[in-house]
């Protein structure tokens, strides 16, 4: 079962104060001491037919040790993006399947863990096709090249870079990296210049008798 939680300081006790006895032998116990390279590949085989069944695919995982649980977290992705509604059904999911895994007698991760859901960010490296085809129409960098990714098929991608279009095969493609773009001042719309206008009428008003 999914374990949520943190640790809050005791009743009472004061910053620098030294522990007695029974307040050391209350300590929180650390998480127990597990393979984490062999529980990632148990974890793996158990939550990642739950995700393509689902239609997402698994980007990442990782499992840490955090005080005296272990920290699940996932990554996962689709065409289109997921959204807070999808990491709740997703989290379900995987706890679900975790749990039917643990109850059948195969032992998963020993103890109380920690589960966290979520997308990748735009820091992830491009490195699949699918990554690439998830990201048509931004500004990438790789091999070198700063362009916008306008086509990808089954063999590589278009990159415009400064208007000429630049075939890359797959092959030829090492990480890329999407970079972030800010919206020039002089075409942002704040959608309340007809506000500003008004109240500058109000205020030109206001004082004359």
């Amino acid at each position: 079962m999914t374990q949520r939680g943190r640790a809050g300081a005791r009743p009472g006790s004061r910053p620098g104060a030294r522990r007695s006895r029974d307040e050391a032998e209350q300590r929180v116990p650390a998480a127990p001491r597990i393979d984490l390279v062999a529980a990632k590949a148990r974890v793996r085989q158990v939550i990642e037919p739950v995700l393509t069944a689902a239609g997402y695919d698994l980007e990442d995982l990782v499992i840490s040790r955090a005080g005296r649980r272990h920290l699940v977290r996932v990554l996962v992705d689709t065409d289109g993006g997921i959204n807070l509604d999808d990491v709740a059904v997703v989290s379900r999911e995987i706890s679900a399947a975790l749990d039917e895994a643990e109850e059948r007698g195969g032992e998963v991760l020993a103890g109380e863990y920690q589960l966290e859901v979520g997308s990748p960010g735009v820091d992830r490296p491009l490195t699949l096709p699918r990554h690439w085809r998830r990201n048509r129409g931004r500004l990438v960098a790789v091999n070198g090249l700063t362009g916008r990714v306008v086509d990808t098929d089954d063999a590589g991608i278009v990159l415009d870079v400064d208007g000429v279009p630049r075939s890359l095969t797959f092959a030829e493609l090492g990480p890329g990296r999407v970079q972030i773009e800010f919206k020039r001042l002089d075409e942002a719309d704040f959608g309340d210049a007809d506000d500003d206008d008004d109240i500058d009428e109000d205020d030109e008003g206001e004082g004359e008798e």
